[in-house]
This record gives structure tokens, sequence and C-alpha cells, in this order.
């Protein structure tokens, strides 16, 4: 019960951290593979195997949240590069 108002954000935390992961996952998708080479990153495989996971390990507790770091990593990292390139 002493949880119960906290549901709520809890609840939008969550959808918040699947939204990231997968705009994370679509955008890498969506780029040319020789981008990534060409900004001297992972390639694109790699980046959709890890972003692949990330989603799927939306729901298993502690593992969402290094799922959530990698998306991090290629949202604020691997994208800008690969953008400017």
């Amino acid at each position: 019960m002493l949880l119960w108002p906290l549901h709520g954000a809890f609840l939008v935390i969550n959808l918040a951290i699947v939204l990231i992961k997968l705009f994370a996952l679509i955008d890498a998708a969506s780029r040319p593979v020789g981008a990534f080479t060409y900004a001297d990153k992972q390639t694109k495989k790699f980046w959709l195997a890890v972003l692949a996971l990330a989603v799927a390990s939306t729901f298993a507790g502690f593992f969402s949240l290094i799922g959530l770091v990698a998306a991090l990593v290629y949202i604020l990292d691997v994208r800008p590069a690969i953008v400017r390139g």
C-alpha cells in the first residue's frame, strides 16, 4: 500500500526506457552500413544485435538497465558520429 502512489511513476519511467531503446534500435536500422565504419565505430550488425538485446531485456530487471546504458551509448556517442559523417 505504501508504494501505490509511485506505481504510476514507475510505469511512466519504464515506458520512457522502452521508448529510448526502441528509438535507438530503429535509428540504427535506418542508417547505412558504411556510415558506421566511416565514423570508426562498431559495425551496424553489432549495434543492431546489442540494441535488439537491449529491447528484449526490457523486463529482465538489472539487465534492463544494462540495455538502457547500451541504448544511451548509441544515442549519445555513435549516432552523432554517423550522422555527421
